[in-house]
């Protein structure tokens, strides 16, 4: 059974993002309608003692100190991080990292092509190598996560190419579709050794074509990237003029949006994430939230914790 810890359920920036005053960060700071979140981060386990981080957000220590199953157990120091993996090179994914270097033994695994990001950058060097060792995952191949020692953590993850962007501070603006390339955003299956039901995680989309929805099963679950409601949220809203497909998202409306082109997906659980401080599903009263849970989704949140069995 993998036990799965939502740490963080928004997009970049959180909720309320720091200078917006949306109607959505208003409420979360009135504390009414919606209730703040941190930067999209999940962790897992298949012991309950040993925990895989998926993703390092800028909120990551405040995560950790949100959570039990994440704080030190024994004097002086000690964690039950086991190891990380990342989906993609977003600051919002990548940033925490460079929180986690008190001396604590744990590797990173990621893509190839993010792997090269973090080696390009000195910034990560804090992460001293002979405790932070950096494992390039193989895609398409079910494979072991291990720890810093090579214990198998019992956890299992494949990896595989989705379509995506460039992180933002890596986009070539000279470049077809600004210098992205197929490792830059990846798709995890995670489960736990002897588990039958997976979970699928994918916190940036851009497209969903057939390939990627056959390779759920029924008794999977799935957290999908929920970044905007509609396609020119952002514009409309008036805090910024990018549609969720330049920022390399899918909507979750619309004809070719997340709702629709899942529909015909049967699964055992479904839940958004990523969601972006303007979405309007975020308000608990909203009629965009409530089309969503008539379509059979759910919103994840800070601390939400489920069972993949």
């Amino acid at each position: 059974m993998l036990r799965v810890i939502i740490l963080g359920a928004a997009a970049g920036g959180g909720l309320p993002q720091w200078n917006c005053a949306c109607d959505v960060c208003q409420a979360a700071r009135l504390g009414h309608r919606a209730t703040p979140q941190t930067q999209s981060s999940i962790a897992v386990s298949a012991d309950g003692a040993h925990w895989v981080l998926i993703n390092a957000s800028p909120d990551i220590r405040q995560q950790f100190a949100a959570t039990p199953a994440l704080q030190p157990q024994s004097f002086p120091r000690s964690s039950p991080l086991s190891a990380a993996l990342l989906t993609n090179a977003d600051v919002d994914h990548i940033a925490g990292l460079l929180s986690l270097r008190e001396s604590q033994a744990f590797p990173v695994y990621a893509s190839g092509r993010v792997q090269r990001v973090l080696e390009a950058n000195a910034v990560f060097n804090v992460l001293d190598r002979q405790q932070v060792a950096r494992r390039t995952l193989t895609l398409d191949q079910p494979q072991p996560v291990l720890d810093a020692n090579g214990a198998d953590t019992g956890v299992r993850v494949e990896p595989f190419t989705i379509p995506g962007k460039v992180a933002l501070w890596l986009e070539d603006p000279n470049a077809a579709n600004f210098g992205s390339v197929p490792e830059d955003t990846i798709g995890l299956a995670l489960s736990a050794v002897g588990s039958h039901s997976r979970l699928f995680y994918l916190p940036g989309c851009a497209a969903l074509p057939d390939d990627i929805k056959a390779r759920l099963r029924p008794e999977d679950s799935l957290l999908f990237d929920g970044t905007t409601y509609t396609e020119d949220e952002m514009i409309t809203c008036g805090v910024g003029h990018k549609t969720a497909s330049r920022m390399g998202h899918l909507p979750m409306s619309g004809e070719g949006g997340a709702i629709a082109l899942w529909q015909d997906v049967p699964l055992a659980r479904k839940l958004f994430i990523h969601i972006n401080n303007t979405n309007p599903v975020l308000l608990a009263d909203s009629p965009e939230r409530a089309a969503i849970a008539a379509a059979g989704w759910q919103l994840a949140r800070d601390g939400m914790e489920f069972c993949v069995e």
